[in-house]
């Protein structure tokens, strides 16, 4: 999973990835408008990875991942500037869309002042403005391709002529619903509004837990469900400073500092749980004494298609999945257990894999 971390300038989008990655990156107080791209990898936390491990001892344990990139910020009104950030986006899963919620003098405010709602809105609609000119030059091109003689694809054509109706009005394209065949024609052309969002309230340690904060997640949720883009659209609330000096710290350590503040879980763990529910994913587990491994695959992927995800000639020559969800074998105590129990299961090629499964697969090549 890759998910592009954007925002305006100085929202704190360096300090949240700085937290959700453990580095340390420098977050100036003042705009930048050039740079190199931040890169990190971040392991998915996971307790079932965990669990296999202590009963295995394998030789390696591997967790899933996911990749955070962070860039300057967007600019309102600068089309050359945002298609730097734009480039970098199109390559994403999702966008995490860090909202600047906290007020600091010595920070400045690229708009003069902090309004989380306002920036939110400025943000999106940079989004479709970056889209709705790449629609225009498309379709000049294919203007110019019939003036040579030159026929281009109708039904591309027609969609982009639809995503220009659609972005026109302000709306972004992943809220559009297209069916099969557009959504094919669509995926090559990497629109930036098609990708599903997490919007990040980035406020101050003072206003974490206060009522004003609680007023503004629930303003900016109630927003999102006008838009009527809840379902590609969630948002968390956090402190980026506090979360950057939790990701320097030991496990032991950031327990206690979580409980001191009244935070049950760090924010890597709850972005990461709302970005794999907004990206419809999932993960399956396999185990033995060599290796423990978490397996990401979106959720309604059958086993056949799972077991090509650890290797094309397993899905190639699938005979069948030795499967036992990881409740049932915890609860059992070993797969010898699940299976007198009648827990281990033997599932087909069109087995729908479900989150927590530990599979087996069976093949032949």
């Amino acid at each position: 999973m890759k998910l592009a971390i954007a925002g305006l300038s100085n929202s704190g989008k360096t300090t949240v990835f700085n937290a959700l990655t453990g580095q340390n990156l420098e977050a100036t107080v003042y705009p930048t408008v050039s740079g190199e791209p931040n890169v990190g990898i971040v392991k998915v936390p996971d307790s079932r990875v965990d669990k296999l491990s202590e009963i295995y001892k394998p030789k390696k344990t591997t967790y899933a991942s996911v990749q955070y990139i962070d860039y300057i910020g967007l600019t309102k009104g600068d089309a050359a500037q945002n298609r730097k950030v734009f480039d970098l986006i199109k390559d994403a899963d999702a966008i995490v869309h860090v909202v600047r919620a906290f007020g600091d003098d010595s920070v400045a405010h690229p708009l003069g002042d902090v309004g989380p709602l306002r920036d939110m809105e400025t943000l999106e609609l940079e989004l479709i403005f970056g889209d709705l000119e790449f629609v225009d030059k498309r379709l000049e091109r294919m203007e110019e391709s019939i003036k040579k003689g030159k026929k281009p694809s109708e039904a591309e054509k027609k969609l982009l002529l639809k995503c220009k109706a659609i972005l026109e009005q302000e709306i972004p394209l992943r809220n559009a619903g297209f069916d099969e065949e557009e959504q094919k024609i669509l995926r090559p052309l990497q629109f930036v509004s098609t990708k599903p969002e997490v919007i990040v309230l980035n406020t101050s340690e003072e206003a974490l837990h206060s009522e004003a904060t609680v007023e503004l997640q629930k303003a900016v949720e109630q927003y999102v469900q006008a838009k009527g883009i809840g379902e590609t659209t969630k948002v968390v609330t956090l402190c980026g400073k506090i979360e950057m000096e939790l990701a320097q710290l030991n496990s032991e350590e950031a327990r206690a500092f979580l409980d001191d503040l009244g935070i049950e879980e760090q924010a890597l763990n709850r972005l990461i749980k709302v970005s794999y529910g907004l990206l419809g994913l999932i993960s399956f587990l396999t185990s033995g004494e060599d290796e423990v491994r978490a397996w990401t695959i979106t959720k309604g992927m059958n086993a056949q298609k799972a077991a090509g995800k650890i290797h094309s000639d397993i899905e190639r020559g699938f005979i069948r999945a030795e499967a036992v969800h990881f409740d049932d074998f915890v609860s059992t105590g070993s797969t010898a257990g699940a299976r007198d129990k009648g827990l281990l299961r033997l599932e087909g090629k069109t087995y729908e894999v479900k989150d927590g499964d530990i599979i087996n697969f069976r093949f032949n090549v």
